[in-house]
């Protein structure tokens, strides 16, 4: 059973994800939040697999409710989704930099929502590859000089590779189809890179590849 804590200062928004979470036979909504300082006590006494996090709460925002779960050793099982109004939010990418798993826009069709949370719980890419090139674009536009690569110094040739597909958006799909493997053994290149990186998700493997210079905006283009 995959247990999710909602977070979200509007009343009907919690009662509408609710309501769709807890018809699923494999998904309950284990508690709910108004506020970012609730949300981070319930999480600390719930311990669910997945938070959906607003950005914009009051007490405590989502973004530093999110910086204070992935940044405590005792929850790092618990996966951070954040909620926003709009795909390109201001603070998608501080979420994503946060900790976030990543994001949701709050008129996701319903069959998303639930295949997004069922996602993120097995570590897959939550984030589609239309969306997450439209996030990319903008972390390179916002990027400042890379810092040195010295973290990436232990990946292999392959790994380093297989880092900068998804650098810039790939899926494993795609990436497998560029180095003609299968996508089982493109799947388990990304997960031995997440491993040696001590990356939570896909998402922080894309902000990794920019960081360290593997990948530089205008690669996209």
């Amino acid at each position: 059973m995959i247990r999710v804590l909602l977070a979200d200062d509007q009343s009907l928004v919690r009662a509408g994800f609710g309501a769709l979470l807890d018809a699923q036979p494999d998904i309950e909504v284990a508690g709910e939040a108004a506020d970012g300082e609730q949300a981070l006590r319930l999480v600390r006494e719930l311990r669910p697999d997945v938070v959906l996090m607003d950005i914009r709460m009051p007490l405590l925002d989502g973004l530093a409710a999110t910086r204070r779960i992935t940044g405590d050793a005792g929850l790092k099982d618990v996966k951070v989704v954040m909620l926003t109004t709009f795909e390109l939010d201001e603070y998608v990418f501080e979420a994503i930099r946060s900790g976030a798993s990543g994001f949701l826009v709050k008129d996701t069709e319903p069959d998303e929502l639930l295949r997004a949370v069922r996602a993120v719980v097995q570590g897959e890419a939550l984030l589609s590859p239309g969306v997450t090139r439209r996030l990319i674009a903008e972390f390179a536009a916002r990027s400042k000089e890379p810092a040195a690569a010295d973290a990436l110094a232990h990946l292999t040739e392959r790994e380093r590779e297989v880092m900068a597909l998804v650098g810039i958006g790939l899926s494993n799909e795609e990436i497998a189809r560029r180095l003609v493997v299968s996508p089982l053994t493109a799947k388990t290149h990304v997960s031995r890179t997440m491993v040696k990186l001590g990356a939570r998700d896909r998402a922080q493997l894309v902000v990794l590849a920019y960081e360290s210079g593997l990948v530089r905006p205008g690669w996209l283009g």
